[in-house]
């Protein structure tokens, strides 16, 4: 069994007061035994971070403390060469082991940012990918992930508030088509939609269906998962879609 855990979270106008306030909860989280935590793409005023180790500091230290695993969301980060939004990875002990790199920016994001060509997969409490909020919107990119060995997907996203139902839809369909649970985490304010979701997997007489549990305001949950449970189904399911030509 892994524990796994969503926070959703506000938008903060000031980085120190978010983090110290986002470092309580996953404090809490940590003292219920969570292995990874995810939170949501751009959830900070200056999203832009010069310097994750410093930046992040305070997560770093709960992440060796809870021998934890935590990605605290997506930003941009900026480079001489190019611009990327990547979604950082905190090790159980405590330091970054990686990074993901949105692969889709959307809208206003394409004129200046480079997109990701690359889903890595990263093995701490157990084999997890990271897909950065619009990338649910393709099919290929969730799938990528599960055939290169993912067990669960986390997604840091920033929705707004008349986007939540497709994007709801688009999450228990990746889930249901690649038989994996996904965690989804959104920022909820006045303009983005909260509705995070930690979506598990459930099977009565060959007939697979979503289980949601859905996050309201500023809170962080986590749930236990049997990753096992779902291979067998997820093997019929590719086996089945290679049959297709």
């Amino acid at each position: 069994m892994v524990k796994l855990g969503l926070i959703q979270t506000a938008q903060y106008t000031d980085n120190k007061k978010g983090i110290l306030q986002i470092s309580k909860i996953l404090k809490k989280l940590g003292r219920e035994n969570t292995d990874i935590v995810c939170l949501p793409e751009q959830w900070l005023k200056n999203n832009e971070i010069e310097d994750f180790d410093l930046e992040f500091l305070d997560f770093k230290k709960i992440a060796k403390e809870f021998s934890m695993t935590i990605i605290p969301g997506a930003f941009y980060e900026i480079r001489k060469q190019k611009t990327s939004i990547i979604s950082p990875i905190i090790g159980p002990k405590g330091e970054f082991i990686g990074k993901q790199e949105k692969i889709h920016p959307f809208d206003y994001e394409k004129d200046k940012v480079k997109p990701g060509k690359e889903a890595k997969i990263f093995n701490t409490a157990c084999r997890f990918g990271v897909v950065i909020c619009y990338d649910m919107v393709f099919p290929k990119v969730a799938n990528t992930f599960v055939k290169k060995g993912a067990q669960v997907l986390f997604s840091p996203s920033r929705i707004v508030r008349r986007g939540i139902e497709p994007w709801q839809m688009y999450v228990q369909v990746r889930a249901l088509e690649n038989r994996i649970p996904i965690l989804a985490a959104n920022v909820e304010n006045h303009k983005f939609g909260g509705n995070s979701l930690i979506i598990d997997l459930t099977e009565n007489n060959k007939v697979v269906t979503t289980k949601n549990m859905k996050l309201n305001g500023e809170c962080g949950k986590s749930k236990e998962f049997d990753l096992h449970k779902y291979e067998k189904s997820r093997k019929i399911r590719f086996t089945d879609s290679n049959n297709f030509q």
